[in-house]
């Protein structure tokens, strides 16, 4: 069974919140895909394309309006089942300042823990390993306003682990941070997913950041748009283009150096791909 399953789910902002997230089409339509547990999935789009909705009907946040939404084939219109599906599926938005309340970090990773009414000394256990997962136990004691936005970031993520979710969603965790801070929290999620198996849905509009997933979902006017793993999605320039993204650096610059050497791969995606393939051509031959 996957972890999480949109069945031809449609959605459409109420006329006061369609202006304000400037839409005047559903946010999402006959939206259908799943998600399998331990998946790494990046969600791409430009502006407006439904990929935060999309997000926010993960966990009941919003429901579908057409459609169903299933985490572990729990519907998100049960209210009922909406608190464990909450708590097997996290969310970290942009600005981790909406996201962290405590003077003190681990009281911050403490706070959903807390809330689940756990036990104490399990609470400490949890907030210990959360932060030593994202790099930042020894940050424990400080104050979250003196930390830098990849710091904040990590905390944010810290107390969704500290809560043992199965799923990690990051609507654009990482919009509002310098490369850095970008590269700090990439660094954790990827460490999350590969080492511990959690499951992220990553919204992003980062080329670089999306060519690390397991696989790409594109979405344009609410609707899915390509579906398959980075290489075969970014292969389709002309694609992606007219939905106005991006084409990551490494392969635009391998598209450049095709014109030097015609046999440079058309699948290189990442800075160190382009740069093994640079120096596999410029070896002496024997």
């Amino acid at each position: 069974m996957s972890l999480i399953e949109f069945q031809n789910v449609s959605f459409a902002y109420d006329a006061d919140e369609a202006e304000a997230a400037a839409r005047t089409e559903p946010a999402v339509r006959g939206l259908s895909f799943a998600v399998e547990p331990g998946e790494f999935l990046a969600i791409l789009g430009h502006n407006g394309s439904g990929k935060s909705t999309a997000a926010k009907l993960c966990n009941g946040i919003l429901i579908p309006q057409e459609g169903r939404v299933l985490v572990d084939g729990a519907d998100t219109a049960d209210e009922d089942r909406l608190f464990d599906i909450r708590r097997r599926v996290g969310m970290v938005f942009q600005n981790p300042d909406n996201q962290i309340i405590a003077a003190i970090v681990e009281d911050d990773v403490a706070f959903g823990p807390e809330n689940l009414a756990v036990p104490p000394e399990e609470i400490r256990q949890r907030v210990d390993e959360a932060l030593a997962a994202v790099g930042m136990y020894d940050h424990r004691l400080r104050e979250p306003h003196k930390l830098s936005g990849g710091q904040k970031q990590r905390v944010a993520i810290a107390g969704i682990l500290a809560m043992h979710n199965d799923v990690i969603v990051l609507d654009e965790a990482t919009a509002m941070l310098d490369p850095r801070g970008r590269r700090e929290v990439m660094d954790a999620i990827l460490r999350l997913n590969r080492e511990r198996g959690i499951t992220v849905l990553y919204i992003t509009h980062f080329m670089d950041e999306a060519v690390l997933a397991d696989r790409v979902l594109v979405m344009d006017e609410g609707q899915l748009l390509l579906d398959g793993p980075p290489r075969d999605v970014f292969a389709r320039r002309e694609v992606l283009r007219a939905a106005g993204l991006d084409i990551p650096q490494p392969a635009l610059l391998a598209d450049a150096l095709r014109e030097a050497w015609p046999d440079f791969p058309e699948t290189v995606l990442t800075e160190a791909e382009c740069v093994d393939e640079i120096l596999r051509l410029l070896a002496p031959t024997a």
